[in-house]
């Protein structure tokens, strides 16, 4: 068993994709806010299912590429001890992040919560801030050119069409 994956896992998106957001959901039950799940048969809990599956795929290939490729976990106190540029990685930066932000975002619909979807927004926002100034300055620390060239060629966010070779 991998008790540092399993820590990264239950410490991280397990706070943000969970417990937040079962808080809101219980601290907006009461309020003129109250979220209202979507029933099965409705296109939204259609769409609410496919955000959520499609975000948790690319959660579980991003860590695998990181557990396999990058000998390191998602967790910031035990990152990768080399550069992931492969698979999802070669057409967005941060797949992991995006498929969070989808996750959020279904839960958002399937929930018809606005304070979820004000969570995701927040959450995302958040992430923006993190990454200019924190995080891509320490890959640039720890990979150098490589992580420059990588940052160059492919989005933080919004995919490329065709793979970064």
């Amino acid at each position: 068993m991998n008790w540092r994956l399993i820590k990264a896992i239950v410490l991280l998106p397990g706070m943000v994709l969970v417990f937040i957001p079962i808080a809101i959901l219980l601290v907006t039950g009461t309020t003129p806010l109250k979220p209202e799940f979507q029933y099965p048969m409705e296109v939204t809990f259609l769409v609410a299912i496919a955000l959520i599956a499609s975000g948790i795929y690319l959660a579980i290939k991003s860590t695998k590429l990181f557990i396999q490729t990058g000998e390191g976990t998602p967790a910031p106190w035990d990152p990768p001890k080399k550069l992931v540029v492969q698979g999802l990685y070669r057409y967005i930066r941060n797949p992991m992040i995006c498929g969070a932000l989808m996750i959020l975002t279904g839960e958002a619909v399937l929930f018809n919560s606005w304070p979820l979807l004000l969570w995701a927004a927040i959450f995302m926002a958040a992430k923006n801030v993190y990454f200019k100034r924190v995080e891509e300055k320490e890959l640039t620390r720890r990979f150098g050119t490589p992580y420059q060239e990588y940052k160059r060629q492919v989005p933080r966010w919004i995919p490329r069409l065709e793979s970064w070779e």
